[in-house]
C-alpha cells in the first residue's frame, strides 16, 4: 500500500468513489498519521451508524445535516463542524445537498485500493 499520497491532488483528476447509496468520496491527501477525504451527500442519504479507531474532524461546507455523535444530535450548516473520537458511534443524514469534509487521523487504510 502506498503510505503517501501526491503532493497536489487536482479535484478534476481525483476520481469519485461511491460509498453508498448517495453517498460518493474523493481522497485528497493522506500520509500514515493523517486522511483528508471530501464526501459528496445528495438529499437523504445516510451515512450509517458506525465506529471506526480513528479521530476524525469533519467540516461542513455545503448542504445542511443532522449529525449524530455519540448520544448527542445536531443540525449543522455551511461553516459547522464536529469532532468524533475514536470508536464513538456516529452518524450522518443529510437534510440538503452537500459536501463534507472529513479528517482523519491516522489514515484510513481501508479506503485505499
Amino acid at each position: 500500500m502506498k503510505t503517501r499520497s501526491n503532493t497536489f491532488i487536482p479535484e478534476s483528476e481525483t476520481v469519485w468513489e461511491s460509498c453508498g447509496e448517495g453517498i460518493r468520496r474523493q481522497i485528497m491527501g493522506y500520509d500514515p498519521h493523517l486522511m483528508v477525504v471530501k464526501v459528496a451527500f445528495e438529499k437523504g442519504a445516510v451515512g450509517a451508524l458506525h465506529t471506526h479507531y480513528h479521530s476524525q474532524a469533519s467540516h461542513v461546507v455545503s448542504g445542511r445535516f443532522e449529525s449524530r455523535v455519540g448520544t448527542e444530535k445536531r443540525l449543522l450548516g455551511p461553516g459547522d463542524g464536529y469532532y468524533v473520537a475514536p470508536d464513538e458511534p456516529h452518524e450522518l443524514l443529510c437534510l440538503e445537498a452537500g459536501i463534507v469534509l472529513d479528517i482523519f487521523s491516522p489514515l484510513r487504510a481501508d479506503f485505499l485500493k
